[in-house]
C-alpha cells in the first residue's frame, strides 16, 4: 500500500530548499510511504552535475537529508534537527535518469533517530546512508532556531 505525504505539512509559504512546493530555486521533492519505508522520486535537472554527465556529488547529500527527515515526518510524525550526515556514494549518480530514493528507521534512542537512505537508478545502488536526527521539544527548537516555532511544525515536535 502506497500513502502520499502532504507537501504542504508544513504550510503552504514554507520554501525548503528540499521540499518546498514553492521554491523555484529548490528540489520540490515529493514523498509516499510505502509500508516501513519512505520513497521519493528525483529526477536531476540541468545545472546540477558535478563531473560531466553525473549529479553533483553536494546535491546527493541535500536529497539524502531530506529523505531522511522526510522518513521521521512519515513514519514517526516527528520532526527533528540533522546531527550527522554520513553518505556513501557507491557509483556516480547520472544526469539523465531518475533516482529513487528509500529511507527507514535504523534505530531510536532517547531523542535521537538514526535513518538509513539509499538511492538507485534502473535498479543498481548508487548511495547508501546513515543520518542521525535530534527530535527537539518545542521548546528546544525554538531555542535552536532563535525564534517562535512555526504553529504547523509544532505538531512534529517532541511533547
Amino acid at each position: 500500500m502506497t500513502e502520499a505525504l502532504d507537501p504542504y505539512t508544513f504550510g503552504p509559504e514554507q520554501l525548503c530548499f528540499g521540499c518546498g512546493p514553492h521554491n523555484d530555486h529548490g528540489l520540490r521533492l515529493h514523498f509516499e510511504r510505502q509500508g516501513e519505508e519512505i520513497v521519493t522520486r528525483y529526477r536531476p535537472r540541468p545545472g546540477q552535475e558535478g563531473p560531466p554527465g553525473f549529479l553533483h556529488g553536494g546535491l546527493q547529500a541535500t536529497l539524502a537529508d531530506e529523505l531522511a527527515a522526510w522518513t521521521i515526518i512519515g513514519l514517526r510524525g516527528r520532526m527533528g534537527f540533522t546531527s550527522s550526515l554520513d553518505v556513501r556514494l557507491l557509483r556516480p549518480a547520472r544526469m539523465e535518469l531518475e533516482i529513487e530514493g528509500r529511507g527507514s528507521i535504523l534505530k531510536e534512542a532517547g531523542k535521537i533517530t538514526v535513518v538509513k537512505v539509499q538511492f538507485s537508478q534502473e535498479g543498481k545502488k548508487t548511495l547508501t546512508g546513515r543520518v542521525s536526527y535530534m527530535i527537539p521539544t518545542v521548546e528546544e527548537a525554538e531555542k535552536v532556531l532563535g525564534r517562535t516555532l512555526p504553529e504547523a511544525w509544532r505538531r512534529f515536535a517532541m511533547p
